[in-house]
């Protein structure tokens, strides 16, 4: 069947009760060396709802002055029934959330907001692709870890060094390639351009990107132009942007 013809995936919005929580670190952990994973813990956290794997909170830090900024993270994991929220930090700047985290310890409090919403992807999919940098890693691995059993994944995902691969449980038929380039060469889509020469783009397959602005929108223009696939199966995001500090691009549509 043509992808022209196949029932177009559609994102079903799904609001949820905004509300701020108070919360305590409960552990801190060393994923690997760019990525710092904390636990959280809370009363608070007894109707955290997050539907939707690519979803975000607002953390909320105080800055270089003291006032309170808030930055956008992903709900790794969480467990209602434990009181618990797992929120992994990629450690690519110097930011006040990075800072936090970095000195984060058992017992320290914090404030989340949200997810205000979740953007749930429903439809016919027979497989996806995932493709981002560090700083998508938790919402990819959330992805791959939550797919039904049997779902096909192929993720794209560069990191800075075979160090900062990460292993996943999953039931999902997962095939995943690692790309290992230097930090400093995050803000280049080539890496990306040239690993898509290898996947195959077939009818029912629908891609999700996330890395800096610039080389997500780059990503997305080679998929529609030089590899024809169609803009309703792809979803994209700048979840930075090169030379803006705490900025993002949640949805990429030009």
């Amino acid at each position: 069947m043509d992808m022209d013809m196949q029932a177009i995936p559609n994102i079903e919005r799904v609001r949820h009760e905004l509300k701020r929580r108070a919360l305590t670190v409960k552990t801190v952990e060393k994923l690997t060396p760019c990525m710092l994973r904390i636990t959280l813990a809370g009363d608070d956290l007894a109707d955290f709802t997050s539907l939707a794997a690519d979803d975000h909170c607002k953390v909320i830090v105080p800055d270089e002055n003291g006032e309170n900024v808030m930055r956008d993270y992903t709900p790794r994991a969480y467990d209602n029934a434990a009181r618990s929220l797992v929120i992994d930090f990629a450690v690519h700047d110097a930011g006040p959330a990075t800072r936090w985290a970095l000195a984060a310890k058992v017992g320290d409090t914090v404030e989340i907001g949200g997810p205000r919403g979740s953007a749930v992807l429903k439809g016919a999919i027979d497989r996806m692709v995932l493709i981002g940098d560090e700083t998508a890693l938790p919402a990819i691995g959330r992805q791959i870890e939550e797919a039904a059993p049997g779902t096909k994944i192929e993720a794209i995902v560069a990191v800075p060094s075979p160090e900062d691969e990460q292993a996943f449980a999953t039931a999902a038929d997962l095939s995943i390639r690692w790309i290992h380039r230097p930090e400093a060469q995050a803000t280049e889509p080539s890496h990306f351009i040239e690993a898509l020469a290898d996947v195959t783009l077939g009818e029912g397959t629908y891609v999700w990107i996330a890395a800096e602005a610039g080389v997500a929108k780059a990503i997305r223009r080679h998929l529609m132009d030089e590899l024809n696939h169609p803009l309703t199966w792809m979803k994209s995001a700048g979840y930075w942007v090169k030379g803006q500090a705490d900025t993002s691009e949640k949805n990429i549509s030009e």
